[in-house]
């Protein structure tokens, strides 16, 4: 982006917030830090900001009503940062909308990393696709028009389900997608059973990681679910 975008944090604890704000606008970031639901809400509503960075124990309101509050209408990258570590809870918070979940302590760099993933998400939702989009990751490349997948320009054959399950992974590259997401997205059913996903990724791994058992393309998620690593160095 040619410059770079607004972030609202929204976190109570003002030592983090602080930080947080310090070290973004030292990257070049326009920065508005509230530290409540409501003036978080508030910022949102007024100053219309390009990423959230969410806190979920907030004093006021629980984080996560406010991540489904603004999924009704809006797609912003929402990023969660909170010392709730549990995977039921990051579970919950992504599949409610959040784009990334970061736990705290956390590393500025991976944050930043993850910050850079949002901001270039925007431009593929405001940008509009090519009409036969080829799709490159390091040695991945993904013809879709063809249905084609080639790993070091040697042709790859997937089944349709390991098809889907990839072309999911690349819409949201970037992002981590719950076992259950995958399973409504890719299968059309929830389940409390995502032993499917775990079999399909896995052979999908084989196929396409040069190797599968230290996956730098599909990372897991451990407990919640896999990512797709972002074509573009950071």
């Amino acid at each position: 982006m040619s410059e770079r975008c607004t972030i609202l944090i929204i976190e109570d604890d003002k030592y983090i917030a602080n930080f947080l704000a310090v070290s973004l606008q030292k990257h070049g970031y326009t920065v508005l830090v509230a530290d409540t639901a409501a003036s978080g809400l508030f910022y949102y509503t007024s100053n219309h900001p390009d990423i959230i960075l969410l806190d979920l124990g907030l004093p006021d309101r629980d984080g996560l009503e406010i991540i489904s509050e603004l999924r009704q209408h809006d797609t912003l990258p929402i990023l969660v940062v909170s010392a709730r570590g549990q995977e039921f809870e990051k579970i919950e918070a992504l599949d409610l909308g959040a784009d990334d979940y970061i736990t705290k302590p956390f590393h500025m760099g991976e944050l930043l990393a993850r910050v850079r993933v949002a901001e270039r998400s925007l431009l593929t939702r405001s940008s509009p696709q090519p009409a036969s989009p080829i799709y490159r990751n390091r040695c991945l490349t993904v013809d879709f028009d063809r249905h084609v997948v080639q790993i070091d320009d040697q042709d790859v054959h997937l089944t349709p389900i390991e098809f889907k399950l990839l072309q999911l992974l690349i819409k949201h590259e970037g992002k981590v997608l719950t076992h259950r997401f995958i399973l409504r997205e890719v299968w059309g059913y929830e389940s409390a059973d995502t032993s499917n996903v775990r079999v399909f990724m896995a052979s999908l791994r084989r196929k396409i990681e040069k190797n599968s058992a230290s996956p730098q393309l599909i990372v897991t998620e451990v407990g919640v679910g896999y990512r797709l690593t972002d074509s573009e160095p950071v």
